[in-house]
């Protein structure tokens, strides 16, 4: 069983940034699909983010390029979220997820077997 902790959450104002951390209980990185999902009140469920076992990065949801960085960190275990050019519509609670071998879409939530408990990002106009 693994379990991932998100931390770095918080209150910004529209064109903050914030940066999100995932820690695992054990050592996946390199070896699991990874992926930030985000849900927005009354919401689904959305994939921002996955970062494959080779480092590959693919951003899901087409309002975060360019301004969102996911990158994961072997040495301090860490999956990274960089929000830049924070926008009222990106608040959320921020989710990390995790999955070895995974199959289908990485894009989708059911691609995921690992999930933290969310860490909430509220951006004010």
């Amino acid at each position: 069983q693994v379990h991932l902790v998100e931390s770095g959450g918080g209150s910004v104002q529209a064109g903050g940034s914030l940066r999100l951390s995932c820690a695992a209980s054990e050592d996946i990185y390199g070896r699991y699909d990874m992926a930030w999902f985000r849900q927005a009140p009354g919401k689904d469920r959305e994939a921002v983010a996955v970062i494959y076992p080779g480092g590959q990065t693919v951003y899901c949801a087409d309002s975060v390029k360019g301004r969102f960085t996911a990158s994961q960190d072997n040495a301090k275990k860490l999956l990274n979220l960089q929000l830049n050019s924070l926008k009222p519509e990106d608040t959320a609670i921020y989710y990390c997820a995790a999955a070895f071998g995974a199959t289908g879409s990485r894009c989708r939530s059911p691609s995921y077997t690992y999930w933290g408990q969310g860490t909430q990002v509220t951006v004010s106009s």
